[in-house]
């Protein structure tokens, strides 16, 4: 009798994806979550779960200079633009030049009292709102020595400022004495100023030349007529004001790049100041509520063994100063300021924290009250343990760590914070790393959670800032950039005219058996509607990308406020639209799908995909 065989039924099968995070650089597409996307360029978080292409920028106006675009800094509804060597004030396309002296590198600033200070490792300078100029010229004038009798001795009462080479000091005075021996010899040839305390008890101005005269080499000062004794018993009558520049001590302040305000109990009445390249280890405090005084005596030997100061973060009401260069150890140092029984200041080292170390200065800032820093693996935070309330560091950037780790020009990386998303320009490209979505990863265990990320590769941003609510970024040939912000505006999504692409890849489709054949039959996705839309589905088979499907106009809707009659529809659907179509892509073990847009002024948002595919039974064979 004959014998037949009856092939299996062939099995038919299908997935959707409803939930979109963001994008997995570090695992192989293979091992990638069905939520994320092994490669999606230019898409950003929609809604929590929806993603959508970002939208673009516009260039408005471009440095005199044509210098790199080194800092960006507000003083009220002032823009000052550090370019190259420049520092300039530009409203709108109007550049006026501040200051032409500029170091041509990365530059800090911070905002006390009303005025902007600036650093860029060259001189400390300061905006008032009307010029710049070296924060020296304000140099506070410390009062050294009290109660001194003419001819020595007294109490000391304040530091010498480190940015000035002027000191006060305070004699008692004798009914006889004519010369006033100062603390100092050797002082400089700008002039000597003496005051006299008279029976009125106001202070009166006398002329060096006139009424006394100098001996710089031997720091003497002589009365043609003695002061006498104060009007006033017990209470200084003279005082002397004088100068000596001593070296190197302006260059302590003025050399630095980095800057914390921070003070006793958490207020902002202090300024810290590191990033000295001479010393790296070291910072400097100012005295109180005046960044113009830098006491030579205040300041903090933070790191002994070649560690530098890499940046601060507030916590609570501590400083935590972040140090590089010390290999695997304890790269924070925890400081508390407290008043001593004098009233003085005191910033104790309380703490020291074991963790990854930063590398980039100005890549430090707060997603919600979290303070984010670039490493040499990844995006981290300090944070504090629940249990036993120390504070260590977690990584944020799991899903994107091998390429920030990978990334070249880490130490110039920048940051800043757009709405919930930490933005990191690096190497040209931007990273955002998203508040709003946390994820524990499993394959991380030593950190609570992972942000969600994205890339905007080739953006060419050098750095970054928020400004009306709206991100901006400068370049490296001086030009100042917009990103669009109205989304459903069409006119918002091209790059200086450019159409922008974005897709969304999938990871490997490998259906319910890896080793089976497969023959994927259809797809579908979800798009948001728009006035203009689309989208183009690849999948990859052995490699190579073909063009599977395109929803050409049919996500698209009529709108009057705007026409363009090449993609005239007369749909009025605003809902978000399902598209289906057949494809055929045969005996294959897996295919992975790239949903696609790459055209000028079109939307681009996803809400869901799937695919449908059988399995006939047999084994794949190549």
């Amino acid at each position: 009798m004959a014998q037949y065989s009856i092939p299996a039924a062939e099995s038919r099968h299908s997935v959707t994806t409803e939930y979109f995070r963001g994008v997995d650089l570090l695992n192989s597409p293979s091992n990638v979550d069905a939520s994320r996307s092994p490669a999606a360029p230019n898409m950003i978080r929609d809604q929590v779960g929806k993603v959508r292409k970002r939208m673009g920028y516009t260039t408005r106006t471009q440095a005199p200079n044509g210098g790199r675009i080194n800092g960006v800094f507000f003083l009220g509804s002032h823009r000052l633009v550090h370019a190259g060597t420049s520092l300039y004030k530009c409203s709108g396309t109007e550049w006026t030049l501040l200051a032409g002296d500029m170091a041509d590198s990365l530059s800090a600033s911070f905002v006390f009292d009303g005025k902007l200070y600036l650093l860029d490792g060259a001189v400390f300078r300061v905006y008032d709102g009307t010029e710049v100029h070296p924060v020296s010229q304000d140099a506070y004038v410390p009062t050294i020595i009290i109660s001194r009798n003419p001819d020595g001795g007294g109490t000391s009462y304040e530091a010498l400022n480190l940015l000035g080479t002027a000191w006060k000091e305070s004699f008692l005075g004798t009914a006889e004495a004519t010369e006033y021996q100062l603390t100092t010899v050797e002082l400089g040839q700008e002039a000597v100023k003496a005051e006299i305390l008279g029976e009125d008890g106001a202070w009166v101005e006398k002329t060096e030349g006139t009424d006394f005269t100098v001996d710089r080499t031997a720091g003497l000062v002589t009365f043609q007529t003695a002061p006498g004794e104060s009007p006033v018993k017990g209470q200084d009558n003279v005082r002397i004001t004088a100068h000596k520049a001593r070296e190197g001590y302006a260059d302590k302040i003025n050399k630095c790049r980095i800057a914390a305000v921070y003070g006793v109990g958490g207020a902002e009445d202090r300024v810290f100041l590191s990033g000295n390249p001479g010393e790296p280890g070291q910072d400097w405090y100012s005295g109180f509520e005046d960044p113009t005084f830098w006491p030579d005596t205040a300041y903090t030997k933070v790191s002994r063994d070649g560690g530098a100061v890499v940046g601060y973060a507030i916590l609570g009401n501590t400083l935590a100063t972040f140090l590089r260069g010390r290999g695997a150890g304890r790269n924070a140092v925890i400081r508390t300021g407290s008043l001593d029984e004098d009233g003085e200041a005191l910033f104790r080292v309380t703490n020291t924290l074991l963790g990854e170390a930063p590398v980039a200065p100005r890549s430090f800032a707060y997603l919600g009250k979290e303070p984010l820093f670039l490493t040499e693996r990844g995006v981290y935070a300090i944070t504090a343990e629940e249990l036993t309330s120390e504070k260590y560091t977690q990584e944020r950037s799991y899903f994107i760590s091998t390429a920030l780790a990978s990334a070249a020009g880490k130490e110039e990386a920048s940051a800043s914070i757009y709405r919930d998303f930490y933005v990191l320009s690096i190497g040209g490209d931007l990273y955002l790393l998203d508040g709003q979505q946390k994820t524990y990863e499993k394959n991380n265990p030593y950190s609570s959670y992972q942000y969600e990320a994205y890339h905007w590769p080739g953006i060419g941003a050098r750095l970054t800032w928020v400004e009306g609510g709206v991100l901006w970024f400068g370049t490296s040939d001086g030009k100042l950039k917009e990103f669009a912000s109205s989304v459903d505006d069409p006119e918002s999504y091209n790059d200086d005219g450019a159409a922008i692409d974005a897709y969304w890849e999938t990871s490997d489709f490998d259906g319910k058996t890896f080793f089976k054949n497969k023959t994927f039959t259809s797809v579908s996705v979800r798009l948001a509607a728009a006035v203009l839309t689309g989208v183009k589905i690849y999948a990859q088979r052995r490699g190579i990308w073909s063009l599977v499907f395109d929803a050409k106009e049919r996500a698209r809707y009529f709108d009057w406020s705007y026409i363009d009659f090449a993609k005239f529809v007369f749909s009025a659907d605003r809902t978000p639209r399902t598209l289906s179509g057949k494809v055929k892509i045969k005996k294959v073990d897996k295919t992975r799908f790239r949903l696609q847009n790459s055209e000028k002024n079109e939307p681009f948002g996803l809400y869901a995909f799937g695919v449908e595919w059988k399995e006939p039974g047999s084994n794949y064979k190549r």
